[in-house]
């Protein structure tokens, strides 16, 4: 009776690693955080799939989902025209949180919190504002003893979805960036210093006096980075937020496409945050693995349920409800 048990057991065992699923993703370090702890948390309620990201930014997401090389990809800057045209296999933009895009800074001595206008920002990465006390940031600063040092723009210099929002910003505010630069996961930087990922970013402007870059805000926080109000298109400036992501994204929530690509950055209402923007999950519409296909519906449809009462733990704001029930619809299609 006792080796009956024993070999039911092991065959019980047998059934599960056999139906077991390795689900692997890459692409987006916006979201990563809340990801991590998505997939950690998904995979110890549902023991037989496991969900592996790698996080290496929008560019390599798109790539790889597209080549067909991961079973999912993961993005800040939705796919364009291009893209989805050319791409081997064909996927659905699912968003799944909001974030916020902040400039942080290094400045010794300086503790307060700065604000930064846009057209600031931009000429920053221009070229054109060169010194922590050029009259543009005393004037957004009063009170605050600016340094007459010289600012080190940092920068992405891999393909990324924060770069993307970023710029997407920026080129709704400047039009000389929008001549210029523009808007993309990756662009020509007109001056400073290239980092890998939102740690890479995040690191060098913690070590490197007078230096100004941009992460998400999680990144912020975590690593205690001194970071700045930023002016909206209300003209207030705004600290970075789930309130002010939620903020933004109320208005777009009641235009949003039926492909979830929309650009939510300078939105109107005096409570946005102007750098704000939703993140998105490519799902291939036809998984070649029924299995793993299914695997991920099952997940999306945890993540509605679960996953967004946990946004704000890690500083990303919940989807709004009307997009929640997009989205279930939407997932109902993949196959």
């Amino acid at each position: 009776m006792k080796l009956k048990v024993i070999a039911a057991g092991i065959l019980a065992l047998t059934a599960i690693g056999a139906s077991a699923q390795n689900v692997n993703g890459a692409g987006a370090t916006f979201p990563y955080p809340i990801y991590s702890k998505w997939f950690s948390e998904y995979s110890q309620q549902h023991p037989t799939v496991k969900i592996n990201y790698q996080s290496i930014g929008s560019g390599g997401g798109i790539r790889q989902v597209s080549e067909g090389t991961v079973d999912f990809g993961a993005t800040d800057g939705p796919m364009n025209d291009d893209q989805i045209k050319s791409a081997k296999v064909k996927t659905m933009h699912i968003p799944t949180v909001l974030g916020a895009v902040v400039p942080v800074y290094n400045i010794p001595g300086v503790s307060k919190e700065l604000n930064f206008s846009g057209d600031v920002i931009a000429d920053i990465y221009l070229g054109k504002i060169t010194m922590w006390n050029d009259p543009r940031i005393v004037k957004d600063n009063p009170g605050v003893n600016l340094p007459g040092n010289a600012i080190l723009p940092v920068y992405r210099s891999d393909g990324s979805g924060t770069t993307y929002i970023f710029t997407d910003y920026l080129s709704k505010i400047s039009p000389d960036w929008a001549s210029k630069v523009g808007k993309n996961t990756s662009v020509k930087w007109p001056t400073g210093i290239g980092q890998k990922g939102n740690e890479g970013i995040a690191g060098m402007v913690r070590q490197s006096p007078n230096s100004f870059g941009y992460v998400e805000l999680i990144y912020a926080v975590q690593n205690k980075m001194s970071y700045g109000s930023v002016k909206n298109k209300a003209g207030k400036f705004v600290r970075a937020s789930t309130d002010g992501a939620t903020a933004a994204a109320a208005e777009s929530a009641k235009v949003m496409p039926a492909d979830f690509r929309i650009s939510i950055t300078n939105a109107p209402g005096a409570a946005s945050y102007p750098i704000a923007s939703f993140t998105w999950l490519l799902i291939p519409t036809h998984s070649t693995d029924a299995a793993k296909g299914k695997a991920l519906v099952e997940f999306l449809g945890w993540m509605l349920d679960h996953g967004q009462s946990e946004a704000a733990t890690l500083s990303y704001a919940p989807l709004p409800k009307p997009v929640q029930d997009m989205v279930r619809k939407s997932i109902t299609q993949l196959k």
